[in-house]
């Protein structure tokens, strides 16, 4: 069958995302939440293709079922405790864990469960799953952005379905004949290229569709496992059973060696906070602050949320700047982070203004700019072309030798006034006068008559 969306020659898994999410709000084919972009699509007739997760023959042998937490897979939950099987949840972002048993109340009403199939539901009603529990698991279902007829898959791009299914083959809950299946829109199915496709991800056995059953007949293996030298020591922070299962991993004598971080991405030593400043205020009295409230500022090393600023040392004196404009309203950090992995620009540290529709990406050394700025042209997120290009302040390193620090503008001395820049009036301008806080007057009360 035809695909919907057509594939341009080259395309990266994000231009393919970005197309998939571009489409499905053009022609209005998904409920909430919306926009679908840097989301698995909730698409219309999800509950309906959802359905048919029944009809696979796999189904009716099958005791346990891991469900993803997305929303448009809200039916695939209800329909596996409606057949009162074990559903089992990954916990979001694998924080706190792999997987949740769900527990509906003793004697649940079909509202009960409808209940329990959502995102709510999964919280309140849920009970944690060690890694030591022996968990058999015959069907797996998955959300995902785009698909192949081949069995290629396309998630948002954090990796956390790949990353979940790995851990499952550590753990022995899967094995080869476990099956994955897929439940999208058919518009979401695509030609995705063979090449896209990395040793970690995943691919699918069946594709559901309001409208079809899409048997893959996938040639390529699936996952062995967690593949060590595609984790990195910041994603091994922020999960922390990952760290459980390197452990047991190293015991059984396996290689766990972890992918190296960028050049020069080592963490340096934490700095000192120092007192909070009060927020500035721009002319209509409003903080900054509360203009960006909730909005990342700071992303430092593998986009980890930096509370305190990275100090510029000495050893990071070579660090280049990019700037990237054009940034459209209404993208997220996430989205641009996941763009910058696909181009293989992951810079040190990232600092987010998408009010004002930039952003700056701080590179260990002049030449692995030079790389990011190549990787970054015709980069579009949401139909807009974004700018990189050097930081202003960088411009001019480009005669300075490698290694060379830059040179820095000499502090004024008591006898040399300090020199203004040109865009900025000095203090001693003639047409900015000192003001002079205004002397209150002295109310005179009119004497008593006489």
């Amino acid at each position: 069958m035809e695909t919907v969306i057509s594939i341009n020659h080259g395309a990266t898994k994000w231009d393919i995302r970005q197309k998939v999410w571009d489409y499905i709000e053009a022609n209005n084919l998904a409920n909430f939440p919306r926009p679908v972009h840097n989301r698995i699509p909730n698409f219309k007739g999800a509950h309906g293709a959802c359905n048919k997760v029944s009809e696979l023959e796999v189904f009716s042998r099958t005791n346990e079922v891991k469900v993803d937490p997305d929303k448009p897979l809200e039916g695939a939950r209800l329909l596996v405790l409606q057949a009162k099987k074990t559903l089992l949840v990954p916990t979001p972002r694998l924080r706190t864990g792999l997987f949740n048993k769900i527990v509906p109340p003793q004697g649940a009403s079909k509202e009960d469960l409808r209940v329990c199939s959502t995102s709510q539901g999964v919280k309140d009603f849920s009970v944690p799953i060690g890694l030591d529990a022996k968990v058999k698991v015959d069907l797996v279902v998955v959300g995902s952005v785009a698909v192949s007829e081949k069995g290629y898959r396309i998630g948002k791009g954090e990796g956390y379905a790949d990353m979940e299914y790995g851990m499952m083959v550590a753990m022995g809950a899967v094995n080869e004949s476990t099956v994955v299946v897929t439940v999208v829109h058919d518009c979401q199915v695509v030609d995705i290229p063979e090449e896209l496709i990395d040793s970690h991800d995943i691919t699918v056995d069946y594709i559901l569709t309001p409208t079809r059953v899409i048997q893959t007949k996938c040639q390529r293996e699936k996952p062995p496992g967690i593949i060590w030298s595609k984790v990195d020591a910041d994603m091994l922070d922020k999960i922390p059973i990952l760290k459980k299962l390197r452990a047991m991993e190293q015991e059984a004598g396996k290689d766990v060696t972890l992918k190296k971080s960028p050049e020069g991405a080592s963490k340096p030593e934490r700095p000192r906070r120092e007192p909070a400043r009060a927020p500035k205020r721009d002319p209509k009295g409003q903080s900054r602050q509360a203009e960006h409230q909730g909005e990342p500022q700071e992303m430092a090393g593998h986009w980890e949320a930096s509370s305190v600023p990275e100090p510029r040392a000495a050893s990071q004196a070579s660090v280049t700047t990019v700037y990237l404009g054009n940034i459209p309203a209404g993208v997220r950090v996430s989205e641009l982070k996941s763009a910058l992995r696909e181009r293989e620009a992951v810079p040190l540290r990232l600092t987010w203004q998408g009010a004002q529709h930039r952003a700056f990406l701080d590179y260990a050394s002049q030449q692995t700019a030079d790389g990011a700025l190549a990787a970054l042209q015709g980069l579009s997120i949401h139909g807009h072309t974004l700018q990189p290009e050097l930081a202003k302040s960088q411009r001019g390193d480009r005669s300075r030798p490698p290694g060379q620090p830059r040179r820095r503008r000499p502090k004024a001395s008591a006898n040399t006034p300090a020199a203004a820049p040109d865009d900025t009036p000095s203090a001693a301008s003639p047409d900015k006068p000192r003001r002079r806080r205004p002397t209150p007057k002295t109310k005179v009360q009119n004497p008593p008559s006489s």
